[in-house]
């Protein structure tokens, strides 16, 4: 049986290579002006392709770096002024307790001064 199947691979390569050669036979080969045009029409739509990807790289890497330093601004304007806020905020509460305590001595002497002119 090694022998048979052997030989069934042995016509199996022989047969496909015929068919390879009469296929081969089939093709319509371009012709060398063809060729070259061909050629020359698919390098172009590369190169047309290779610029178009190029130019909106940069345009869209130009638009990352000014967007991101945009926002970088918009960001540190943001907290300075919540910090100056924050600050404007704890000066007033600051100044509110002092006014208040101010008061609250004022009306303290006026009470203790008509308590001793009272007596």
């Amino acid at each position: 049986m090694p022998k048979e199947a052997n030989k069934k691979q042995s016509k199996d390569k022989k047969h496909f290579m015929k068919d390879f050669k009469a296929e081969l036979k089939r093709v319509i080969w371009p012709a060398p002006k063809q060729l070259l045009n061909n050629t020359v029409a698919v390098i172009t739509v590369v190169l047309i392709t290779a610029a178009i990807v190029f130019v909106l790289d940069f345009v869209f890497e130009s638009m990352n770096t000014y967007g991101i330093d945009k926002l970088k601004q918009i960001v540190d304007t943001t907290n300075t002024e919540n910090v100056v806020d924050a600050n404007n905020i704890d000066n007033n509460e600051t100044v509110n307790e002092v006014a208040n305590e101010i008061t609250n001595n004022v009306d303290n002497s006026e009470t203790e001064n008509s308590n001793s002119v009272e007596e």
